[in-house]
Protein backbone atom coordinates (compact mmCIF):
# COMPACT_ATOMS: atom_id res chain seq x y z
CA UNK A 1 0.00 0.00 0.00
CA UNK A 2 1.67 3.49 -0.83
CA UNK A 3 2.25 5.91 2.18
CA UNK A 4 -0.14 8.84 3.03
CA UNK A 5 1.54 11.81 2.55
CA UNK A 6 1.80 14.45 5.30
CA UNK A 7 1.96 17.63 5.59
CA UNK A 8 3.29 20.19 8.35
CA UNK A 9 1.44 23.08 8.94
CA UNK A 10 3.16 25.62 11.61
CA UNK A 11 7.37 25.03 12.39
CA UNK A 12 7.51 26.48 15.75
CA UNK A 13 8.70 24.70 19.14
CA UNK A 14 5.28 22.47 18.85
CA UNK A 15 6.97 20.76 15.76
CA UNK A 16 10.32 18.80 17.53
CA UNK A 17 8.06 16.24 19.01
CA UNK A 18 5.84 15.83 15.75
CA UNK A 19 9.17 15.45 13.75
CA UNK A 20 11.03 13.51 15.71
CA UNK A 21 7.85 11.15 16.18
CA UNK A 22 7.80 11.39 11.89
CA UNK A 23 10.84 10.63 11.61
CA UNK A 24 10.09 7.28 13.72
CA UNK A 25 7.41 6.35 11.72
CA UNK A 26 8.62 6.74 8.30
CA UNK A 27 7.86 3.91 6.98
CA UNK A 28 4.02 4.38 7.84
CA UNK A 29 3.64 7.87 7.02
CA UNK A 30 6.19 10.56 3.85
CA UNK A 31 6.54 13.90 4.67
CA UNK A 32 5.57 15.83 1.98
CA UNK A 33 6.38 19.39 3.52
CA UNK A 34 7.14 21.06 6.14
CA UNK A 35 5.27 24.33 6.02
CA UNK A 36 5.43 27.86 7.98
CA UNK A 37 5.00 31.67 6.41
CA UNK A 38 8.22 32.53 8.48
CA UNK A 39 11.29 31.72 6.33
CA UNK A 40 13.62 31.47 9.47
CA UNK A 41 11.31 28.77 11.03
CA UNK A 42 11.37 27.00 7.45
CA UNK A 43 15.46 27.04 7.12
CA UNK A 44 15.78 26.30 10.90
CA UNK A 45 12.90 22.62 10.30
CA UNK A 46 15.25 21.84 7.60
CA UNK A 47 18.39 21.80 9.12
CA UNK A 48 17.46 19.64 11.78
CA UNK A 49 15.22 16.90 9.76
CA UNK A 50 15.04 15.78 6.39
CA UNK A 51 11.55 17.03 5.03
CA UNK A 52 11.21 19.35 2.36
CA UNK A 53 10.07 23.11 3.65
CA UNK A 54 7.68 25.58 2.39
CA UNK A 55 6.70 29.70 3.09
CA UNK A 56 3.50 28.75 1.04
CA UNK A 57 1.02 27.10 3.20
CA UNK A 58 -1.93 27.33 1.11
CA UNK A 59 0.03 25.20 -1.69
CA UNK A 60 1.16 22.73 1.12
CA UNK A 61 -2.35 21.79 2.06
CA UNK A 62 -3.23 21.89 -1.83
CA UNK A 63 -0.78 19.81 -2.52
CA UNK A 64 -1.97 16.32 -4.29
CA UNK A 65 0.36 14.15 -2.47
CA UNK A 66 -0.50 15.52 0.90
CA UNK A 67 -3.44 13.31 2.39
CA UNK A 68 -2.82 14.30 6.22
CA UNK A 69 -2.53 17.89 7.67
CA UNK A 70 -0.93 18.38 11.11
CA UNK A 71 -1.83 21.38 12.07
CA UNK A 72 0.59 23.07 14.58
CA UNK A 73 0.54 26.25 14.61
CA UNK A 74 -1.38 28.77 16.97
CA UNK A 75 -4.66 27.84 18.31
CA UNK A 76 -6.05 31.64 16.51
CA UNK A 77 -5.44 30.01 12.93
CA UNK A 78 -6.21 26.43 13.41
CA UNK A 79 -10.10 27.01 12.42
CA UNK A 80 -9.02 28.46 9.80
CA UNK A 81 -6.37 26.38 8.17
CA UNK A 82 -8.91 22.84 9.26
CA UNK A 83 -11.31 24.18 6.91
CA UNK A 84 -8.88 24.64 4.23
CA UNK A 85 -7.85 21.45 4.51
CA UNK A 86 -11.60 19.89 5.14
CA UNK A 87 -12.21 21.59 1.80
CA UNK A 88 -9.01 20.18 0.14
CA UNK A 89 -10.23 16.88 0.72
CA UNK A 90 -7.77 16.26 3.83
CA UNK A 91 -7.85 14.51 7.18
CA UNK A 92 -6.44 16.89 9.88
CA UNK A 93 -4.38 16.36 13.16
CA UNK A 94 -5.02 19.46 15.06
CA UNK A 95 -2.64 20.40 17.97
CA UNK A 96 -4.16 21.27 20.87
CA UNK A 97 -6.51 23.68 21.79
CA UNK A 98 -9.15 23.19 19.33
CA UNK A 99 -9.09 27.38 19.04
CA UNK A 100 -9.30 30.36 20.80
CA UNK A 101 -13.46 30.37 21.67
CA UNK A 102 -15.89 27.80 22.44
CA UNK A 103 -17.82 28.74 19.09
CA UNK A 104 -14.78 28.38 17.36
CA UNK A 105 -14.03 25.28 18.51
CA UNK A 106 -17.28 23.99 17.54
CA UNK A 107 -17.54 24.82 14.61
CA UNK A 108 -14.20 22.96 13.53
CA UNK A 109 -15.41 20.12 15.23
CA UNK A 110 -18.92 19.96 13.63
CA UNK A 111 -17.17 20.57 10.16
CA UNK A 112 -14.52 17.84 10.86
CA UNK A 113 -17.73 15.63 11.46
CA UNK A 114 -19.77 16.72 8.34
CA UNK A 115 -16.20 16.05 5.85
CA UNK A 116 -16.51 12.40 6.34
CA UNK A 117 -12.14 12.82 7.33
CA UNK A 118 -10.56 11.35 9.68
CA UNK A 119 -10.04 14.05 12.45
CA UNK A 120 -8.09 14.16 15.39
CA UNK A 121 -7.04 16.35 18.18
CA UNK A 122 -2.82 16.31 19.90
CA UNK A 123 -3.90 15.91 23.63
CA UNK A 124 -1.06 12.88 24.06
CA UNK A 125 -0.71 12.61 27.67
CA UNK A 126 -3.38 9.57 27.20
CA UNK A 127 -0.65 7.56 25.01
CA UNK A 128 2.09 7.68 28.18
CA UNK A 129 2.37 3.78 29.42
CA UNK A 130 1.73 5.23 33.13
CA UNK A 131 -1.58 6.91 31.78
CA UNK A 132 -2.45 3.61 29.88
CA UNK A 133 -2.21 1.67 32.99
CA UNK A 134 -3.94 3.56 35.03
CA UNK A 135 -7.26 3.71 32.52
CA UNK A 136 -7.29 -0.14 32.57
CA UNK A 137 -6.98 -0.30 36.08
CA UNK A 138 -10.15 2.01 36.46
CA UNK A 139 -12.00 -0.09 34.02
CA UNK A 140 -11.15 -3.18 36.31
CA UNK A 141 -12.49 -1.29 38.89
CA UNK A 142 -8.97 -2.72 40.67
CA UNK A 143 -9.32 0.34 42.85
CA UNK A 144 -12.55 0.00 43.94
CA UNK A 145 -15.47 2.94 44.39
CA UNK A 146 -13.70 5.94 43.58
CA UNK A 147 -13.84 8.98 46.70
CA UNK A 148 -11.81 11.39 45.35
CA UNK A 149 -9.48 13.02 43.28
CA UNK A 150 -7.15 15.77 42.53
CA UNK A 151 -5.20 17.20 40.13
CA UNK A 152 -1.86 19.34 40.69
CA UNK A 153 0.08 21.28 37.71
CA UNK A 154 2.24 23.15 39.03
CA UNK A 155 4.35 24.25 36.31
CA UNK A 156 7.06 27.36 35.72
CA UNK A 157 7.18 29.51 32.48
CA UNK A 158 9.35 32.41 32.52
CA UNK A 159 8.49 36.11 31.34
CA UNK A 160 10.73 35.77 28.83
CA UNK A 161 8.20 32.51 27.46
CA UNK A 162 5.23 35.54 27.69
CA UNK A 163 7.23 37.93 25.82
CA UNK A 164 7.56 36.11 22.87
CA UNK A 165 4.98 36.08 19.99
CA UNK A 166 1.70 36.97 21.84
CA UNK A 167 1.70 34.04 24.46
CA UNK A 168 -0.69 34.33 26.85
CA UNK A 169 -3.04 36.87 25.03
CA UNK A 170 -6.86 36.14 24.29
CA UNK A 171 -6.33 37.00 20.40
CA UNK A 172 -3.16 34.54 19.88
CA UNK A 173 -3.93 31.66 22.45
CA UNK A 174 -7.50 32.13 23.75
CA UNK A 175 -6.40 31.86 27.35
CA UNK A 176 -3.33 31.37 29.30
CA UNK A 177 -2.33 28.06 31.76
CA UNK A 178 -5.85 26.22 31.09
CA UNK A 179 -6.11 26.59 27.72
CA UNK A 180 -2.28 26.20 27.00
CA UNK A 181 -0.11 24.00 29.41
CA UNK A 182 -2.81 22.40 32.10
CA UNK A 183 -5.09 21.16 28.98
CA UNK A 184 -2.94 18.27 29.00
CA UNK A 185 -3.52 16.57 32.40
CA UNK A 186 -6.92 18.08 32.51
CA UNK A 187 -8.10 15.97 29.33
CA UNK A 188 -6.61 12.72 30.55
CA UNK A 189 -8.22 13.62 34.33
CA UNK A 190 -11.71 13.83 32.35
CA UNK A 191 -11.33 11.25 30.12
CA UNK A 192 -10.63 8.72 32.94
CA UNK A 193 -12.93 10.75 36.09
CA UNK A 194 -15.86 12.24 34.23
CA UNK A 195 -16.66 15.53 35.53
CA UNK A 196 -20.30 16.51 36.70
CA UNK A 197 -20.03 20.06 37.50
CA UNK A 198 -17.72 22.99 38.95
CA UNK A 199 -18.39 24.12 41.86
CA UNK A 200 -16.03 27.19 42.34
CA UNK A 201 -13.47 28.88 41.04
CA UNK A 202 -10.54 31.19 41.34
CA UNK A 203 -8.50 32.47 38.19
CA UNK A 204 -5.89 34.42 38.43
CA UNK A 205 -2.65 36.44 37.18
CA UNK A 206 0.18 36.57 39.67
CA UNK A 207 2.75 39.44 40.09
CA UNK A 208 5.37 36.86 38.54
CA UNK A 209 4.35 37.13 35.10
CA UNK A 210 3.34 40.81 32.58
CA UNK A 211 0.47 38.80 31.05
CA UNK A 212 -3.31 39.22 29.59
CA UNK A 213 -4.20 35.74 30.40
CA UNK A 214 -4.70 33.73 33.66
CA UNK A 215 -1.60 32.08 35.29
CA UNK A 216 -2.97 30.52 38.47
CA UNK A 217 -6.35 28.83 38.35
CA UNK A 218 -7.39 26.77 41.27
CA UNK A 219 -11.72 25.20 41.81
CA UNK A 220 -13.58 22.33 43.01
CA UNK A 221 -15.45 20.18 40.91
CA UNK A 222 -17.69 17.05 41.71
CA UNK A 223 -17.48 13.86 39.76
CA UNK A 224 -19.80 11.98 37.63
CA UNK A 225 -20.31 9.39 40.79
CA UNK A 226 -20.61 12.29 43.18
CA UNK A 227 -17.15 12.31 44.51
CA UNK A 228 -15.41 15.77 45.19
CA UNK A 229 -12.43 16.85 42.90
CA UNK A 230 -9.57 19.52 42.69
CA UNK A 231 -7.87 21.65 40.46
CA UNK A 232 -4.71 23.96 40.96
CA UNK A 233 -2.95 24.99 37.42
CA UNK A 234 0.06 27.18 37.55
CA UNK A 235 2.64 28.32 35.74
CA UNK A 236 4.05 30.82 38.43
CA UNK A 237 5.26 27.70 40.66
CA UNK A 238 9.27 27.99 40.28
CA UNK A 239 11.01 25.91 39.03
CA UNK A 240 8.62 23.63 37.93
CA UNK A 241 7.36 20.72 38.80
CA UNK A 242 5.34 17.11 37.40
CA UNK A 243 1.80 17.68 36.71
CA UNK A 244 0.41 15.09 39.30
CA UNK A 245 -3.14 13.06 39.66
CA UNK A 246 -4.26 11.24 43.11
CA UNK A 247 -7.52 9.18 43.06
CA UNK A 248 -8.37 7.58 46.27
CA UNK A 249 -10.56 4.33 45.76
CA UNK A 250 -12.11 2.49 48.44
CA UNK A 251 -9.44 -0.27 47.39
CA UNK A 252 -6.59 1.33 46.54
CA UNK A 253 -5.29 4.62 45.10
CA UNK A 254 -2.91 5.89 42.31
CA UNK A 255 -0.24 8.51 42.30
CA UNK A 256 0.33 9.65 38.36
CA UNK A 257 3.23 12.12 38.72
CA UNK A 258 4.57 13.62 35.19
CA UNK A 259 4.59 9.78 33.35
CA UNK A 260 5.53 7.85 36.46
CA UNK A 261 2.45 5.85 37.94
CA UNK A 262 2.13 4.57 41.87
CA UNK A 263 -0.83 2.30 42.26
CA UNK A 264 -1.52 0.99 45.85
CA UNK A 265 -3.75 -1.45 47.48
CA UNK A 266 -5.30 -2.03 51.01
CA UNK A 267 -4.02 -5.29 50.84
CA UNK A 268 -0.07 -3.62 50.47
CA UNK A 269 0.41 -4.74 47.08
CA UNK A 270 2.20 -2.25 45.04
CA UNK A 271 2.66 -1.55 41.66
CA UNK A 272 5.32 0.96 40.09
CA UNK A 273 5.03 2.30 36.05
CA UNK A 274 8.33 4.17 35.36
CA UNK A 275 8.10 7.65 33.82
CA UNK A 276 9.76 7.52 30.25
CA UNK A 277 11.47 10.98 30.86
CA UNK A 278 10.42 14.45 32.18
CA UNK A 279 7.28 16.23 31.60
CA UNK A 280 8.09 20.09 30.26
CA UNK A 281 6.77 21.41 33.80
CA UNK A 282 10.28 23.83 33.52
CA UNK A 283 11.32 26.50 31.57
CA UNK A 284 12.61 24.56 29.02
CA UNK A 285 9.15 23.28 27.18
CA UNK A 286 10.12 20.93 25.17
CA UNK A 287 12.56 19.02 27.81
CA UNK A 288 10.08 15.77 27.83
CA UNK A 289 10.16 12.53 25.43
CA UNK A 290 8.15 12.17 21.87
CA UNK A 291 7.12 8.68 22.76
CA UNK A 292 3.32 9.71 23.32
CA UNK A 293 3.45 12.29 20.40
CA UNK A 294 4.65 9.15 18.38
CA UNK A 295 1.94 6.91 19.56
CA UNK A 296 -0.81 9.42 19.12
CA UNK A 297 0.55 9.92 15.32
CA UNK A 298 0.57 6.15 15.40
CA UNK A 299 -2.51 5.97 16.29
CA UNK A 300 -3.95 9.00 14.33
CA UNK A 301 -2.58 6.98 11.11
CA UNK A 302 -4.15 3.80 11.44
CA UNK A 303 -7.35 5.52 12.43
CA UNK A 304 -6.81 6.96 8.44
CA UNK A 305 -6.32 3.83 6.85
CA UNK A 306 -8.99 1.73 9.38
CA UNK A 307 -11.29 4.71 8.59
CA UNK A 308 -12.57 4.61 12.31
CA UNK A 309 -12.06 7.53 14.61
CA UNK A 310 -8.90 7.95 16.71
CA UNK A 311 -8.48 7.85 19.97
CA UNK A 312 -8.99 11.78 20.48
CA UNK A 313 -11.34 12.75 18.34
CA UNK A 314 -12.68 16.74 18.26
CA UNK A 315 -15.92 15.59 20.12
CA UNK A 316 -12.89 14.55 22.79
CA UNK A 317 -11.30 17.50 22.64
CA UNK A 318 -14.11 19.69 22.88
CA UNK A 319 -15.66 17.72 26.35
CA UNK A 320 -12.05 19.16 27.32
CA UNK A 321 -12.08 22.69 26.45
CA UNK A 322 -15.76 22.91 27.39
CA UNK A 323 -14.75 21.96 30.99
CA UNK A 324 -12.04 24.85 30.82
CA UNK A 325 -14.80 26.91 29.58
CA UNK A 326 -16.71 25.90 33.08
CA UNK A 327 -13.94 26.20 35.40
CA UNK A 328 -12.93 29.79 33.90
CA UNK A 329 -16.82 31.19 34.39
CA UNK A 330 -17.11 29.73 37.91
CA UNK A 331 -15.23 32.50 39.05
CA UNK A 332 -17.75 35.31 39.08
CA UNK A 333 -15.04 37.75 39.43
CA UNK A 334 -13.54 36.67 36.29
CA UNK A 335 -14.84 37.96 32.84
CA UNK A 336 -12.45 36.84 30.39
CA UNK A 337 -13.80 35.30 27.12
CA UNK A 338 -14.03 31.85 26.70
Amino acid sequence: MKKPGLAIIGLGPAALPHARSLVDLSDKVDVIWGASRTKGRTEEFAQAFPFPVTNNIDAAIADPAVDIVLVLTPANAHLEIAEKSFAARKHVLLEKPLDITLQRAEQIVSSGRASGLTFGVVLQHRFRTASVRLRKALEDNSLGKIEAASLRVPWWRPQSYYDEGGRGTFARDGGGVMLSQAIHALDLFRSLLPVKNVVASQVRTTSLHRMEAEDHVTALMTLDNGAPASLLATTAAFPGFPETLEITGSLGSAHLAGGALKLSWLDDREEVVEAEGKSGSGANIMDFPHDAHRALIADFLSAVAEKRDPVVTGEEALATQKLIADIIRADPSNTQPV
